[in-house]
């Protein structure tokens, strides 16, 4: 499907972000996105601060390879491709911030932020999936829908419950965009949106 672009500020949002659906379904995959993948979730340069402050509330939380992978490489690490990133358990596709549950997956740093216990959530990179930011040579940022075979479960949950990707991302993007740019995305979303109606 043809995507467009919707211009905020210095912000490029792909279209697909306010015309597709997506709701997280944790019953089915058990948190497969933190124990899948080429690499770590991506780290912005300020998070690392946040990664190595608040280590100690949620260390207790990691599984003892995870800590021995934090240990072994500190708090991050810069994949092939240049980018930080959390860094992997060994070989495996598993972040090292992640602990198991009954056979599922969770954020040990999310865990302990919802326990009280830590002032940072986790990479905003998480917090915004299936949002990926990127900044352009211009200086300008692109927020584009990224596709996973592991979340096919979650875009066929959102279009079943009617909830636009801008909108299960309401909060975070408020949080790191601003009051502004959500409405204006929520405009530019009712535009685009009963225009495909018609």
């Amino acid at each position: 499907m043809y995507s467009s672009i919707i211009e905020i500020d210095n912000i490029l949002i792909s279209s697909d972000i306010v015309s597709e659906c997506f709701v997280c379904d944790y019953e089915k995959c058990k948190g497969a996105c933190c124990i899948i993948g080429d690499s770590g979730a991506p780290v912005k340069e300020e998070e690392t601060e946040k990664l190595e402050a608040n280590y100690p509330h949620y260390q207790d939380l990691m599984t003892p390879a995870g800590k021995a992978r934090i240990d072994e490489v500190g708090f991050f690490e810069v994949d092939n491709d240049g980018d930080i990133v959390t860094p992997l358990i060994g070989n495996s596709e598993e972040c090292a911030y992640t602990f198991f549950e009954n056979g599922n997956c969770f954020c040990a740093i999310e865990r302990a932020f919802c326990n009280g216990e830590c002032n940072w959530r986790k990479p905003i990179s998480c917090r915004l999936y299936p949002i990926r930011v990127s900044t352009m040579s211009n200086g300008m940022i692109a927020l584009n829908l990224h596709r996973w075979d592991i979340c096919k479960c979650a875009f066929e949950k959102g279009k079943k419950e009617g909830v636009p990707v801008y909108k299960f991302l309401k909060d975070t993007l408020i949080e790191h965009f601003g009051e502004e740019f959500y409405s204006a995305l929520d405009s530019a979303a009712a535009l685009i949106n009963s225009s495909a109606r018609s």
